[in-house]
């Protein structure tokens, strides 16, 4: 077996090529956590149409994007800024916020701690505990807070974990960091994959708080990472205006612009993947459950953490085993507070999720 202390992100398809002999465009990735419908065929049939677009400049308002996405999220349009994908969003509002602490709830997306120690900042991090299956703790986490920290960051549903906080208990630590001033990121990059979108989605927080500010992109759900397209929403009207006198003015181009104008409106594509990510993640638990040798956790995104309960099955023999079948899952134990037992497999297509339950699964 391969020794390396390489943990794969699930773009990093070219060094897998490289180190496993495997082209890359046989693999199917576990890893990414990307709609496994592909895009839109709505968008594929339409973009083409649109290729003109890119002889002029975009509106520097994006204003026709912005109410598509009001639209889609229930919400008002000037409550929306749009993005170079929500990597840049998060870096835009940590720049712009200057936080000297934040605590974030882990584990979970390293950018997040990248993004602050950038701007000078320290992270502390709240961990999520084995033992509650990593469901947060609502109320011993409002407990951690004080006046020292500015920042709060929840990924909800949170990844690795797929465990989500409903928009009750996100009431709640918002009116504990208002006490504090405290300001709350909430990055719902999955939040359209889970079952509970009503329950978890914070979205109509915005109406009553000023101190959040919620974060989703195209990437997963709508299969899109290449397009680079993110939104950002708040009801924090001045964060919204120091924003734009400080963002670039065209965050992103005419083509970009025009697929999400496509993309949010299509009703029957956002049906079906969410039909076939609730059937398969309940199939893919199920099977998982049965297994004496694999402890799965309650999922709400689009993917599943797996603990393996067999000292000799790592998630290094495991990621090794599933890459030379040609399938990519995500090694977990570079996570904080996360160690080799840990895995995490996405949701695809019903073929190749038995094909990975097999190969895990095999006793040889």
């Amino acid at each position: 077996m391969l020794k390396h202390r390489d943990h794969f992100h699930g773009s990093d398809l070219e060094t897998i090529e490289k180190m496993y002999g495997i082209r890359k465009e046989e693999i199917t990735s576990f890893s990414a956590n990307v709609n496994p419908l592909g895009i839109s065929p709505l968008l594929r049939r339409q973009l083409a149409d649109k290729i003109d677009s890119i002889s002029v400049y975009p509106d520097r308002e994006y204003t026709s994007l912005r109410k598509c996405i009001a639209d889609y999220c229930n919400t008002e349009y000037e409550n929306i800024i749009v993005g170079n994908g929500s990597s840049e969003l998060i870096s835009l509002f940590i720049q712009v916020e200057q936080p000297k602490k934040a605590l974030i709830i882990g584990p979970t997306y390293s950018e997040y701690e990248r993004s602050i120690a950038l701007e000078g900042g320290t992270s502390l991090y709240y961990p999520l505990k084995e033992e509650d299956s990593f469901r947060l703790n609502a109320e011993d986490f409002i407990g951690k807070l004080n006046e020292n920290i500015d920042l709060v960051i929840v990924c909800n549903p949170n990844n690795p974990t797929s465990t989500a906080i409903t928009r009750r208990e996100m009431r709640k630590i918002l009116d504990a960091c208002k006490q504090y001033d405290i300001f709350v990121m909430v990055d719902e990059t999955y939040v359209e994959f889970a079952d509970s979108y009503e329950e978890i989605n914070a979205i109509p927080l915005t109406a009553y708080y000023n101190n959040i500010i919620i974060l989703r992109g195209a990437s997963k759900f709508f299969a899109a990472p290449g397009l680079r397209l993110g939104y950002a929403i708040t009801g924090n009207r001045d964060l919204i205006d120091y924003i734009n006198t400080h963002k670039n003015p065209w965050m992103i181009n005419s083509l970009a612009a025009s697929a999400g104008e496509i993309m949010f409106q299509d009703t029957e594509y956002i049906k079906e993947t969410k039909d076939l990510i609730t059937s398969e993640r309940e199939y893919m638990f199920r099977y998982l459950k049965q297994q004496p040798y694999f402890k799965p956790y309650p999922a709400s995104a689009n993917f599943i953490l797996i603990r393996s309960l067999d000292d000799r099955i790592t998630s290094e023999v495991l990621f090794d085993r599933a890459i030379r079948e040609k399938m990519m899952i995500r090694d977990c134990s570079t996570f904080p507070f996360l160690d080799n037992s840990y895995i995490r497999i996405c949701v695809m297509q019903p073929e190749m999720n038995r094909k990975l339950l097999e190969c895990l699964t095999r006793k040889n």
